[in-house]
Parts: structure tokens; sequence; C-alpha cells
């Protein structure tokens, strides 16, 4: 066996079982033993591993072994006594079962903790837990449920749930606020003046007010007083031994101090109940809590202080006064954290998981719907589904892999949004184009934000081009996501590492997994409790983007300040009607929205001064020259005139004949033409039948001069692809035959080729 550092663990049960665990890792703390009092306060075991690593673990005595839990204890082919432990991303208290190898009797169980790699994943899952809670129990007050309901636990009619919901009054009692909160009250609690009444000696009196004087007259148990007595002269002869007296004394016996005992003793309750029937892990979380709860009912304080008698809660002192408002908070809070299950939960804390990166997920998802709603403005109707009532109980509604979708309308005063944020919302890959989803497979993104404008449906929306979705993912476990996101990588070792199963890069891709396959989306963005924001643009706009924002679970600057500022970028990019965004989700929707056109033949290439030449949009106009002569003029002087107006010959103007780039000329008995010229000028021009004549044009003595023309500029020096090529143009579907073959008109550059002749 190898001479590493191991843990030995001995069974309380049997003598003779003795269980060694070696690390496979060099890493100092993978493998450890913790004080015995540390681990009781955390409610953790003392024998702890760390996730993500590989133990071997032998038994010397053979007859023993540990029961296989299926990805995580594998006994070895050589002896059923040693085999491997791998937590991999488990985290919280492992339980073992040793049994007999023979027989298969179970002799003991074992309780090991996995802990998180992060340092301080401890104070980070009690602090989002306690967020948690303190969201859900907000939430149900929004859905105007009673929070004065009479309180009683029956964890064995419900033992499923009892740890969750012992889960969530845990928080509320074991948080850093609560302990303050009492100590405060503990260390200054407040008095008040009451009178005290005793018997005392006569002769001790200072000052006698009328109840004294009515006493000395009639008290009984009377001395007799000395003959020489000034009171002797008031014909009084006797006077009592003791009368009372009464004293002003400061007390803790306040109706707010009772208030007070009276939560902890109900919490007290709430916790003892439940550690009658826990086991393990939990059950020592619950005496841990008993202990802590009746060191404050035991302290001197609270001795002085009786039971209440009826709970003012309209006391300023509970309202206002530091410590007590607290407590009246948690206090408020509890009956409703007692009665709530999550489903979600299982997935955290059940069996005794402790799985912290699964609680940063669900911890995010309130902190992204605090901001949405911020700033959004959504509705809190649409909030109040998450909690839903179930029997006695109540329910929320969060669950991973289970879409939820709050939405509202963002009006900003310029435009009208609507806004919708999921948590794991799932883009199906099996839908095509242009439906929604992936156009791969289907993927998941933990939170989704999708705006599109208001009045129209999501599914409209995204026919046409006009939704935009941005992708969240929750990474508790990444620490520093810069060099990833920014820093070039030595690709032949990232070939060796991917051989070896490690994905350095992994939630980079993942973000660009997002944005590259599910369709109509705008960024796709890490939120990792970190210290650094990574954006990168497509473009020259925020969106395309990718990118990683850091939010710690923490009070005070969790980082959400900018996360917050992003998305007030982003509101200001979608009010901004003249974004490369929405120009670019338009042309997208042009060209997609019809099949496409098949055209295989030789055409110019499209860069340097032909990069506009897309065969759909260059346009190509039609015309007509009366004669030789005519062409002739044409191409000297480098023009070509269209009538104007109204008239049936006339050029009628759009923006393909405004932007035309060729021009087919054909004549009287053409069945074909190879007239293809350039239009060299910017688009149309007027010029006077004066103009032409001027310029020797060709006119027919027979006709009259129009007053104005449109002109464009020409010249014959095409792209060598269209040189020794004829079309046929009478098969252009606005070609028009008889007296109407004149008339001008404009096709595109794929509707040319279509008709090109074949020899």
């Amino acid at each position: 066996m190898s001479e590493e550092k191991y843990i030995e663990i001995s069974s309380k049960v049997r003598s003779d079982v003795k269980l060694q665990i070696y690390s496979e890792s060099k890493r100092e703390d993978s493998l450890q033993e913790i004080e015995f009092a540390d681990a009781i306060a955390n409610g953790e075991s003392p024998f702890q591993l760390m996730e993500g690593y590989s133990y071997e673990y032998y038994f010397s005595n053979e007859n023993y072994e540990l029961e296989e839990i299926a990805g995580i204890v594998r006994p070895s082919r050589r002896g059923k006594n040693s085999g491997r432990i791998t937590p991999k991303i488990y985290v919280g208290t492992l339980q073992l079962t040793v049994i007999e190898s023979k027989s298969k009797e179970l002799i003991d169980t074992i309780a090991l903790e996995v802990r998180s790699v992060k340092a301080d994943y401890r104070s980070d899952y009690r602090f989002m837990l306690e967020e948690i809670t303190e969201k859900c129990t907000e939430l149900i007050m929004q859905c105007n449920s009673p929070v004065n309901q009479s309180f009683s636990s029956d964890f064995e009619k419900d033992n499923k749930t009892a740890y969750q919901r012992f889960a969530f009054v845990r928080s509320l009692i074991y948080s850093d606020e609560f302990n303050n909160a009492v100590n405060k009250i503990i260390s200054s609690p407040v008095t008040e003046w009451e009178e005290e009444v005793e018997q005392i000696d006569i002769r001790r009196v200072k000052r006698i007010r009328n109840s004294g004087i009515r006493q000395i007259a009639g008290n009984s148990n009377r001395s007799r007083l000395p003959n020489n007595h000034p009171l002797h002269k008031l014909g009084l002869h006797t006077i009592p031994s003791k009368i009372q007296s009464s004293k002003k004394i400061e007390t803790v016996d306040t109706p707010e101090n009772r208030f007070i005992k009276h939560v902890l003793k109900e919490f007290h309750s709430f916790c003892s109940s439940f550690e009658l029937i826990a086991k393990g892990k939990a059950q020592l979380e619950a005496k841990v809590l008993v202990d802590q709860l009746d060191c404050f009912i035991n302290h001197s304080v609270f001795k002085k202080v009786s039971r209440p008698t009826t709970l003012n809660l309209n006391s300023p002192v509970l309202q206002r006064k530091e410590g007590y408002r607290e407590v009246l908070r948690a206090w408020i809070m509890f009956d409703l954290a007692a009665k709530l299950i999550w489903e979600g939960g299982e997935d955290v804390y059940e069996g005794g998981k402790r799985d912290v990166a699964t609680l940063y997920e669900y911890w995010l998802f309130f902190k992204l719907l605090d901001l949405v709603s911020e700033l959004f403005r959504i509705e809190p109707k649409q909030i109040e589904k998450l909690i839903q009532p179930s029997n006695d109980n109540l329910s929320l509604s969060l669950k991973q892999g289970k879409n939820i979708a709050l939405s509202g309308v963002y009006d900003s005063g310029i435009r009208k949004l609507h806004i919708k944020f999921s948590f794991n919302r799932s883009f199906s890959g099996k839908q095509s184009y242009p439906d929604s989803g992936s156009w791969t497979r289907t993927l998941r993104p933990d939170y989704t934000l999708s705006i599109w404008p208001n009045g129209i449906s999501e599914e409209v929306a995204e026919q046409e081009e006009l939704i935009t979705h941005i992708h969240f993912d929750a990474k508790y476990k990444v620490e520093n996501l810069q060099k990833s996101f920014t820093e070039d990588v030595d690709l032949n070792e990232e070939k060796m590492d991917q051989r070896e199963g490690k994905y350095k890069n992994a939630d980079l891709l993942k973000m660009h997994a997002y944005k590259d396959a599910i369709r109509r989306t705008g960024g796709a963005y890490v939120l990792y409790p970190g210290n650094q924001e990574v954006r990168q643009e497509g473009f020259h706009e925020i969106i395309p983007g990718l990118g990683a924002f850091p939010i710690r679970p923490t009070r005070g600057d969790d980082g959400t300040n900018n996360l917050k500022e992003f998305i007030n970028e982003i509101i200001s990019h979608f009010l901004n009607r003249a974004s490369q965004w929405e120009n670019m989700s338009y042309r997208v929707y042009d060209i997609h929205k019809g099949k496409p056109d098949k055209l295989e033949d030789l055409l110019p290439e499209p860069y340097g001064d032909e990069r506009g030449l897309i065969p759909e949009e260059t346009t190509v106009l039609v015309g007509f020259y009366k004669s030789k002569e005519h062409l002739e003029w044409c191409k000297s002087k480098g023009l070509y005139n269209f009538r104007s107006g109204e008239d049936n010959g006339a050029l009628l103007l759009d923006k393909d004949v405004v932007n035309a780039r060729y021009l087919l000329l054909h004549t009287y008995g053409d069945k074909h033409s190879g007239e293809l010229l350039r239009i060299t000028g910017k688009g149309l021009k007027v010029k006077s039948g004066d103009f032409l004549i001027q310029n020797e044009y060709p006119k027919d003595p027979k006709k009259e001069m129009k007053p104005f023309y449109l002109t464009v500029e020409i010249d014959d020096q095409v792209n060598e692809e269209f040189k020794g090529l004829e079309w046929d143009f009478k098969k252009f579907e606005k070609f028009k035959t008889g007296n109407q073959s004149a008339k001008p008109f404009a096709v595109s550059l794929s509707e040319l080729m279509k008709e090109k002749v074949q020899y």
C-alpha cells in the first residue's frame, strides 16, 4: 500500500472494522480530518474528502467491504475489501455502508464529508439558502397569503419534505442576522419601571405619604411610643413596627421581551420536533440548533421574563428597535418558511447533499428576477405564479429542467417592448426554420431574456426575425474566465488536454453554442462568483456578444450593479431604431422568407467595386433603341434616354430602377439581344429635349421631342463574364408584345441569366 497520507476511521459498532482512505492527489487539503467541534458547528463529518478527486480505500480485515454506490464507490476486482471512491461533483455528506462480505449483513454506516473545491463554499451555501428563504417568504407575502397562521409541525405525516422545511427554517434561525439580533437584545434589553411593595421597619421610613399615615393610624402589631415623644401631643401613643413601602425598580419583564422569549420557544419546539424524526447529518444539524436556542432561552435575561398574554405586534420597539425588528421579521417569515415545500430543494440538500453549485443557480434566478422586475416592470401577478398552494403547504415552483417564464410589457415612452424572462427554457433542435429553437440539437440555457416589439405574438416575432434572445449560464465553480475569453491558448496543448478529457474552454464554447445554434440569439454570458467582468462584442454594437459577469453570494457589492448597467445598455440598444442589429434582423428575414433561386452561371465575383453584386438585388434595365444610328449615338455619347411622365412608353420609377447597374437594349425584329451596357452614373438624371438635340440626338422628323427625358450614363465596358452572351428578352415576365414591346422595364440579374441563350 502507498505511504501517502491517509485517514483511518474506526467503527463504533465493531472494533475490528478499520477503514483507511488514501488520496490519489498530491493536493494537501484533498484529504483531511478536521476538529470534531468544527465539524459539529457546520453540520459535517470530521472525515473530509474533496470533490473532483479520486481516493483509494482499504479494510485491513478482509471480512468487510463497502456497499457499491453507482459512479461513486466501486470495489476492486482483486479484493472486495478495497476499491475506489470518486465523488466527482458531489458535495455534502456521503454515507458509506459497511457490510460483511459473505453474509452481506449490514455492519455499520460511515459518514464522509465531500467538500467543494471553493474554499468559501460553506459561507456561500449558508448565505444563498438564507437569501432564497427570504425571497420566497417575500413572494408569499406579495401573494397576500396570511401571515398569522396557527402553526403546528407534523413531520411524521410528511417525512419526505421534512428536511426541506427544516432547511428553510434553519436558514432563518442559524443566520448571522438572527444571532446578532438576539445577542443585541440580551446585551441591551428593553426595560420599564414598575413599583415594588415591601414591608420595612418604620424607623427606616424617610418620607411618609398619605398611605403611610393611614397605616400608622390603623395597622396592627404596634409598639408603644416613649412618653416624651412628640406624637403624644397629637394623641398617638402607639405606632406599627412595620409598614408597606413602594419603590420604582427597572425590569426586563416587558411585553416586547415576552414576545422574544415566545419566539425562541416556538423555534425551539419546531427544531426539537424535527430532531426526533431526523437521522444522521440532519439530526446533528437539528441538535446544534436546539442547543443554540437553549442557550438563548436559559440566559439570565429571559429567566426574569414571564410568558406573554397578548402579542402586541404594533409595538414601536418591535418594529423599529435594532435586534427586536429582526426577530419580529424572522417570526413573521417562520410560519411561511415552515410550510414551504421546494421541489428543487431535492437537488440542493436531499440525502445529505450540499450542492452549492445548483444552489447558486437557484440563487441567481432570484437575483435576475429582481433586476428584470425592476428594469422592465414585470407585474407582481406574474411573479405570484412561483408560489402555489398545495394542501396545507405552499409550493415553490422552481426546479432544474422545469421551464418557468415570467413576462411583461416595458413602455419607455418611445417604444413598447415585450419582455420574457425564462428559467431553464429548452430550445428544441427538432424545429425547422423559421420556427424558434436550435438548428442543431436541443439546448437549455439557465436563464433567457427574450425581447420583441409589443403588439405581436412571440410566434410571429420568431417568424419575422423580430425577437432577440440573450442567455445567461450559472458557473459557480469557475474562478477566473478572463483567460478563456481574452487570451489565446496553445492549440496543441488544448488538443492534448481534450484527449485526456479536460476541456479548459468548455464554458466559452458553451456560450458560443448558445449564440450560434439558438436562432435569433443576441448574446450569451456566464455568471460566476469571481471579480473580473468580460465583454466582447461581435461588431460595433453591444450585441451580438459574449462575456462573463461576476455575481458573488455576499451582502453589499455582489456585482449585480454591473449586470444592471449592462441590461440598461441592452434597453438603450433596443430603443435605437437605426441599430445595425435591427437592420441585420430585417435582412435575415427578407433573405430567408422565400425559397432560394438556383443560379449556376459564370458571373463577376463580388469583391472590390463589385462587392454589392448580388444577383437577386442587382437590377438590369431593359430598353429599346429605334435604329442603328440611335444605338451608335448612345454608345458614343455614353447616354441613354427614357421617356418620362405618364406616357405609354414612360419608365416607371422605383428603387430597383433607380439603383440599376446594367442596361440591355433591343430593337425591331430582334429575337435575342447581346447589347448589354454598364450604367456608370449615379442614378437617373433629367435632361431636356433641347439638350439631346444640341448633342446631335438622331431625332425622328415625324415625331415631336418631349420636353424632358430620364437619362442614364453608360459605357460598353461590361464585365468579361458577360461579353459574347445573348439573352432571350422576350421570355421576361414584364416584356409586352405588339405596340408595347418598346416599353422599358427592370429585371434582376438572376432573371437575366436564366434567359441566357444557349448555343
